[in-house]
């Protein structure tokens, strides 16, 4: 049986980091922005925009009902986060300030994936482009992020080019599926 030694983990962390291209570099940006989350965050807010924009309802109604949806998801997903880490884990013990740091960071995530869908369903809230528009451009910016999400993942295995353009396309075909019910339930 072969022992897994935490300075060889670290050095596998490290490696990996010295790959991350930029910002991606930094801990914060990976544990908090390139994480399960935002992936679970896109897929969530371009099923929103589906559901809500499927009624002909304008950018300003989307907009409003991602946002809210968001940050209830979010919230819940803190508290569970928090829930699950508080007490025993791997021999030490995790208090309730500590666990919900821990959850807070990780769901950042899953609001920062709603930032770029929500500007634009703004830009039509204030006209600035047509309803039509500005939903269908939400939603296809979803597939774009979820790509370079997957692109990312893995860039950060050290993966090489077309494992990681298929890991790209394998993560926006969950945004290709909701722009296809949309164009289903339209």
């Amino acid at each position: 049986m072969v022992e897994s030694h935490p300075d060889a983990a670290d050095a596998v962390r490290e490696s990996a980091t010295s790959r991350s291209p930029g910002i991606l570099a930094h801990p914060f940006m990976r544990t908090t922005f390139a994480t399960e989350e935002s992936v679970y965050g896109v897929i969530l807010v371009s099923g929103m925009i589906v559901v809500a924009g499927g009624h002909g309802e304008s950018s300003w109604t989307v907009f409003w009902t991602v946002l809210i949806t968001v940050i209830v998801f979010w919230a819940a997903h803190v508290y569970a986060g928090t829930v699950a880490r508080h007490g025993l884990d791997d021999d030490r013990m995790i208090g309730l300030r500590e666990a919900f740091r821990i959850s807070f960071r990780r769901s950042l995530g899953l609001l920062a994936s709603a930032l770029i869908p929500s500007f634009i369903l703004l830009l039509g809230a204030t006209r600035a482009i047509p309803d039509a528009y500005a939903i269908w451009t939400a939603l296809w910016v979803g597939v774009v992020v979820l790509a370079v999400l997957g692109w990312i993942a893995f860039s950060r295995r050290g993966s090489r080019w077309p494992i990681r353009v298929a890991g790209a396309l394998g993560t926006a075909s969950f945004g290709i599926a909701m722009i296809a019910m949309k164009a289903f339930i339209h």
